[in-house]
């Protein structure tokens, strides 16, 4: 007898305290895609020391937003780090207006097109959003193993801790989300 698939896109996967990968300790990852290939994921809690104006300059685009401009970059995890990705609210009812947009299923956009930072420079876009560099992969089976090694537990997201939480208490937030405190949460592995 087969088990059903689990479909966690559109959840937080938050790293448990005994996470041995120091990338992802104290993470929480949002989960773009989960399908029976792999996951795709972006790190929501680690800014990285680059604000989006150098980022913007980088790619030769002006950011005049102040607001905008100095909000941080984020380390989204460590697949393709080089490589720019803008998680943000739906733009539209319809299509994205973007090139290259995954719409996720019951939740958020993710772009990878140049074209959304260029609508931002001109006052444009969408309003909330967060920028990655790189993102979190796991082959086909690979996430299921480790969060059945508690290496994960898993809670359907919410934007407000993506866009209006503090950075500092968004682990925090998301454990809460399951009625966990995080002083509750033993470092060791095991079951009762």
């Amino acid at each position: 007898m087969t088990s059903a698939r689990i479909n966690l896109t559109n959840q937080f996967l938050i790293a448990m305290p005994g996470m041995a990968d120091d990338a992802f300790a104290g993470t929480v990852v949002y989960l773009c895609e989960h399908t029976k290939d792999g996951a795709l994921g972006l790190v929501i809690n680690k800014p990285i020391d680059i604000k989006l104006k150098s980022l913007f300059e980088k790619v030769e685009l002006h950011l005049e937003a102040p607001g905008l401009a100095e909000q941080p970059v984020y380390f989204g995890g460590p697949v393709q780090t080089e490589r720019g990705f803008v998680l943000h609210e739906r733009v539209g009812e319809e299509q994205s207006p973007y090139s290259s947009t995954l719409s996720i299923p019951g939740g958020l956009e993710m772009t990878t097109s140049k074209d959304v930072l260029e609508a931002l420079c001109h006052g444009a876009g969408p309003k909330r959003l967060l920028v990655t560099l790189g993102y979190t992969g796991w082959a086909a089976g690979q996430l299921e193993d480790e969060i059945s090694r508690n290496g994960w537990l898993n809670v359907g997201a919410t934007a407000d801790i993506i866009f209006d939480t503090p950075v500092d208490k968004r682990y925090g937030r998301a454990l809460s989300l399951l009625g966990i405190d995080p002083m509750m949460l033993s470092h060791d592995v095991g079951h009762a």
